[in-house]
């Protein structure tokens, strides 16, 4: 069995909403092991995005542990959970989050900046990566100046310029046509196979749920029965 590279266990979450609390996450636990490519599948309010942001180190759980290989991250300071952010995990958000002054070349050369890799080395690893999304010819192409398909190819690839072990995407396709985001499915399958990189999405997209290893369903904040992939290959072509 691949080892896990992440944890979680018997976590709880809840928000404050003026003078109430909500409930988020309830006593889930859960592993993503080396290599997989998983969904977390829901509608919305039922836990997706908690559950991606305490795996991915940008929220804490007020109960239970959230563990990245064998350190536990749960309750780590800011400064260690930014350098795990940099160093061990990749993000692909449903809305590109790329930094619209900056080119394709410049948003993917970014992590590494922060790195502090060297001009050669940057110019290899971000040169290397938009000519295997195919975005050779545009790496030098502002935001505004790409399709919705394109920027999130700028997106994947700045999720692997660091060579992380674990992408975690949400809602990657709910932006994209069919077809564009198929192709995205296909691309994104083939980086894991060539980087060994695990993704773990969120998405009710049954598009993208048919295409994964396995669904991990979420419904009120805690883990339904799972579902098969091939569950969903008869809605997502409806």
């Amino acid at each position: 069995m691949k080892e896990s590279l992440a944890e979680v266990v018997d976590v709880s979450k809840s928000y404050r909403l003026g003078e109430v609390t909500v409930p988020a996450l309830r006593n889930v636990s859960l592993a993503i092991r080396a290599g997989e490519f998983a969904a977390l599948a829901g509608p919305s309010g039922s836990g997706k995005t908690t559950l991606l942001n305490l795996i991915g180190c940008l929220d804490r759980p007020d109960k239970g542990d959230v563990r990245l290989g064998t350190e536990s991250v749960a309750h780590l300071p800011s400064r260690a959970l930014a350098r795990i952010r940099r160093d061990s995990i990749g993000f692909v958000f449903q809305t590109f989050n790329l930094v619209p002054v900056l080119t394709a070349f410049e948003n993917v050369e970014y992590p590494l900046l922060l790195n502090g890799a060297g001009r050669a080395e940057r110019r290899r690893r971000v040169t290397a990566l938009l000519e295997r999304v195919g975005l050779g010819n545009k790496m030098h192409r502002r935001p505004d100046e790409l399709s919705g398909g394109e920027r999130q190819r700028v997106a994947t690839a700045r999720a692997l310029v660091n060579r992380p072990s674990l992408v975690l995407a949400d809602e990657p396709t709910a932006s994209l046509d069919s077809a564009t985001g198929a192709m995205l499915l296909d691309l994104m399958h083939e980086l894991r196979d060539q980087y060994q990189v695990a993704f773990l999405f969120a998405s009710h997209d049954p598009r993208l749920l048919a295409r994964v290893d396995r669904v991990i369903s979420l419904c009120d904040g805690r883990i339904s029965p799972a579902i098969a992939p091939a569950a969903f290959a008869a809605e997502g072509r409806a």
